[in-house]
């Protein structure tokens, strides 16, 4: 399958089209996914990445910090990421009724185009619970909704910006034995930068949890990674995380330290090979870790510094 998306996409994108010739490779010799080219996730940002000159649904954009460039990426079919995220979350977590799903996430619903409110809201419809919604900062309200929750024994998702979780666990530390609290990463410049260590230690503590989840995910992506608090990511079947040579970018490889690339074939329509500016270690099973950025890179306004 990887192969016949990377045909379509060399035959319809014609910026990637363009790179990988430049390339002057053949990504087919041996029919490995490692041969095919990964496009460098800044072309997102300088580039409209589509495989159709037909108007896009939606584009989302990412958050970036003061100062940065941020990307943009052209959906032709909202349907497309909708499928994707609901059935990751169905695999990880199961159905969206059976939970509540709260969001707090206000940086995000302050500004236009963030694919993760709109994968946030979707959830909140499905899960078909009054109990379901946006918090921005009304703590107060999310404390009594939580606490009368966990007082029920009823379970709760709750899916938050790494701030505004730390924000709400400063003021609110409750012990909370039925709701998954899962970060997204970043701070958005409004405190210290953290490790994601540090963070799920702060969280942990406040919460009385044995686990904080995270996911994997950006603007540039329609899929996303999920992590159970073990500090390693699981990807979805239609994902894959490959790692390549940070001194060699087309020597890729299954399993190591190095480069995260990432195949995203729910990307069919933009761009399903991208070389990230992520370093992880890659697990034999297909797991993988974030241990930091590269050199020279932007931080990622929705990154957690591990290093």
């Amino acid at each position: 399958m990887a192969f016949e998306i990377f045909n379509f996409q060399y035959r319809n994108n014609p910026v990637y089209r363009k790179w990988v010739d430049a390339l002057h490779i053949n990504p087919a010799i041996d029919g490995a996914i490692t041969q095919i080219p990964f496009l460098p996730i800044s072309f997102f940002k300088t580039h409209q990445l589509t495989v159709s000159d037909a108007l896009p649904e939606i584009i989302f954009t990412s958050s970036g910090t003061t100062g940065v460039q941020t990307s943009s990426h052209y959906v032709q079919t909202v349907e497309v990421y909708r499928r994707s995220f609901m059935a990751a979350f169905r695999l990880f977590y199961g159905d969206p009724e059976e939970w509540a799903i709260i969001g707090l996430l206000p940086s995000y619903l302050e500004r236009q185009g963030s694919s993760l409110v709109v994968m946030a809201d979707e959830l909140i419809k499905a899960s078909n619970n009054t109990d379901s919604g946006f918090f921005l900062y009304n703590f107060e309200q999310l404390k009594e909704t939580l606490q009368r929750r966990e007082k029920a024994g009823k379970k709760t998702w709750l899916i938050g910006v790494t701030y505004a979780l730390i924000d709400f666990a400063e003021q609110y530390p409750m012990p909370l034995q039925h709701t998954v609290v899962l970060e997204t990463g970043g701070m958005k410049g409004r405190k210290k930068e953290l490790t994601r260590m540090e963070v799920q230690a702060v969280l942990k503590e406040a919460f009385a949890l044995p686990s904080i989840h995270s996911e994997y995910g950006m603007t540039e992506l329609l899929s996303q990674a999920y992590s159970s608090g073990d500090g390693n990511f699981k990807c979805p079947p239609w994902m894959k995380m490959l790692v390549r040579d940070e001194d060699d970018p087309l020597l890729v490889k299954t399993a190591g330290v190095g480069a995260l690339c990432i195949i995203d074939l729910a990307n069919f329509n933009s761009c399903s090979f991208i070389a990230t500016e992520d370093l992880g270690r890659l697990h034999a099973d297909g797991s993988f870790e974030i241990m930091g950025r590269m050199d020279n890179s932007d931080v990622r306004g929705c990154s957690l510094l591990s290093l």
